[in-house]
């Protein structure tokens, strides 16, 4: 359904994997698709694809530059994550953000993401509260010393997705994280997954994907963001 694109970043170019929404000449409300850290493999590019058909205009910023890695490999996939540098990055999501806001003709657009791309939602909800008023991390990590948000800045909604067996981003971390957002008065919906642990949402890793989980996660997604975007 989608294709890669390319987009202005700061007098620059990014990269990224675009979804139109379905059924109609009027775009959708647009949405950042924030990919694991395996990079935009063949599970973000279906994400967006399924977006674009619940009725969302969705773009995946490469942010590896081409570069994916197997499924199979998480030690190279934790050296990438590792490597990603902060400042070109965080152009390259501003860049996404002011595409979608471009193509659809709508001011505001949400951020969704997993794992390492969870925690870049909430960072990129921090650093552009002009344009972002939704954002969703599912099992969002944020490994990175110098991208800690100030979530003061914060003017999205959250609704955040935890698996109550996950050892990298904890049913703790999660009410840690939403009693800091509230303590600021921010609008927040935490959900917890019993069963299910890291990557549950992910349907091409069988040993982690948790079909049940993964459907309430997405069911959840989808109405929030209609909710906060239409």
């Amino acid at each position: 359904m989608g294709e890669f694109i390319e987009y202005p970043v700061n007098g620059t170019g990014g990269r990224g994997y675009l979804a139109g929404s379905a059924g109609g000449a009027t775009p959708g409300p647009g949405v950042v698709v924030l990919q694991e850290w395996w990079g935009v493999v063949d599970q973000i590019t279906r994400t967006c694809d399924r977006f674009a058909e619940a009725g969302f205009t969705a773009l995946a910023p490469d942010l590896y530059h081409g570069t994916t890695v197997p499924l199979t490999e998480p030690d190279d996939a934790a050296k990438e994550m590792m490597a990603l540098e902060m400042g070109p990055a965080a152009k390259e999501l501003s860049g996404a953000v002011d595409e979608l806001v471009r193509r659809t003709g709508r001011a505001h657009v949400g951020a969704v993401g997993f794992c390492m791309g969870g925690g870049l939602a909430l960072v990129l909800g921090t650093q552009r509260p002009d344009a972002v008023s939704a954002v969703v991390p599912a099992y969002g990590l944020i490994p990175w010393p110098d991208a800690q948000p100030d979530y003061s800045l914060l003017t999205a909604a959250v609704q955040a997705h935890v698996a109550e067996d996950d050892d990298y981003f904890t049913p703790e971390a999660g009410r840690e994280l939403d009693a800091e957002l509230r303590a600021l008065g921010k609008e927040t919906e935490f959900h917890y997954y019993p069963g299910a642990g890291h990557a549950f949402f992910n349907e091409d890793r069988p040993e982690a994907h948790h079909l049940e989980s993964a459907d309430l996660l997405w069911e959840r997604t989808i109405a929030f963001l209609h909710r906060q975007l239409d």
